[in-house]
């Protein structure tokens, strides 16, 4: 739990910087289903289908829509983020134990950053963020693709060496150990076969730490003696 290295700390939005408890993303979940369906003119299995397919090959449902029915992205995206971030409670202890990390601090989502604005609003914790790189911000190419952790890296001039990226996916934690940084996988649930089969193993070796509650996390890491 020796974080002394680290400069830099990213977070992934949805089901990171919130329990998935709250089913926050549930409702971003149904959307997307909702938009598929009337869409495509599809049936709702056949929506989810295809909803849980494009997830699994191309990163986000919608990377796979572009793909093959050609879908205009910004429509999808207002459409699936118009929910209700009422169901998150204010977060104090994590907006104190963020408070806490030394260095500058960003968000690294295949969401939007409208999104990702209200979520940080509603848990009280967006003035710690330096800034946002979102999917349209990569060019709607989406995690876990390695081009857009190079293009985040560089578009707020961070070192892998001295960076950590916060995720709930352990899959997304893989390109970003490869490039050199620390990784922490936020453990919302116990993965089962399926999940495993798409969203790789949350005990693999790109995995560096693990835990199920990112505030208490990041109150217990231990930072450099100047730092702390």
């Amino acid at each position: 739990m020796d974080f002394s290295h680290i400069e830099n700390w990213v977070f992934d939005l949805d089901n990171t910087l919130y329990p998935a408890k709250h089913d926050l993303f549930a409702q971003v979940d149904q959307r997307m289903t909702d938009f598929i369906c009337q869409a495509l003119n599809i049936n709702f299995d056949e929506a989810r289908y295809l909803q849980k397919l494009y997830l699994k090959d191309y990163g986000t449902t919608l990377a796979g829509l572009m793909q093959h029915h050609e879908m205009h992205p910004d429509a999808f995206l207002e459409f699936v983020h118009d929910v209700d971030v009422s169901v998150l409670p204010p977060s104090p202890g994590l907006s104190k134990a963020i408070d806490r990390l030394p260095g500058r601090k960003y968000i690294f989502t295949n969401g939007t950053q409208a999104h990702a604005q209200r979520v940080m609003a509603r848990l009280g914790i967006s003035h710690h963020f330096d800034d946002i790189f979102d999917i349209i911000k990569a060019n709607y190419l989406p995690k876990p693709a390695v081009n857009i952790y190079t293009d985040m890296l560089n578009a707020f001039d961070l070192k892998p060496k001295t960076t950590a990226f916060f995720e709930d996916m352990p899959r997304n934690l893989k390109p970003a150990h490869d490039l050199g940084l620390t990784t922490v996988l936020i453990r919302t649930h116990e993965l089962d076969a399926l999940e495993r089969s798409y969203n790789g193993d949350d005990d693999a070796d790109h995995v560096h730490h693990t835990t199920h509650c990112l505030e208490t996390f990041l109150t217990t890491i231990k930072f450099a003696q100047s730092a702390s």
